[in-house]
């Protein structure tokens, strides 16, 4: 016969789940849902990288360093410029577990919440658990402005 549970017994264990769950859910492996931090979705293609209008200006080119980048959260994406005049673009959602990328430095893209790295050329993985590159998204240079394309 079983005894009933006491109170602490119930309390610990209302606590466990109550702080297992959570954490779990955080470091889930990414399952390319495409899903970020604030639980927005990663665009209309299935997880993949952010479709944007063809022609939409993104950033001015001058906004851009060479050897850098810049985060645009409004449409999810890095812009990065890794030499002078040459444009790139990726998503800015995480391919482990769905964050959004919080830095361009050194000549990588970085994810603040397991510490993957992303090439700022190709959005291949560099370091970190990333399973796989940061999703790319064409784009092209029109007078001062790189615009999706």
């Amino acid at each position: 016969m079983t005894s009933p549970l006491s109170r602490r017994q119930a309390i610990a264990g209302a606590t466990a789940a109550a702080v297992g769950v959570p954490l779990l859910a955080a470091c889930s492996s990414g399952s390319g849902s495409g899903t970020d931090s604030t639980g927005g979705s990663g665009g209309a293609n299935g997880g993949g990288a952010p479709e944007q209008k063809a022609g939409a200006a993104l950033v001015a080119t001058a906004d851009v360093p060479v050897g850098g980048g810049v985060i645009l959260s409004g449409p999810g994406l890095v812009v990065t410029q890794p030499s002078q005049g040459e444009f790139k673009a990726f998503s800015s959602t995480c391919t482990h577990a769905g964050c959004t990328v919080s830095q361009v430095s050194g000549g990588e893209i970085v994810c603040p919440c397991h510490g993957s790295q992303f090439s700022i050329t190709d959005g291949s993985v560099d370091g970190g658990p990333a399973p796989s590159p940061l999703p790319s998204v064409a784009v092209q240079v029109k007078g001062d402005q790189v615009v999706a394309g």
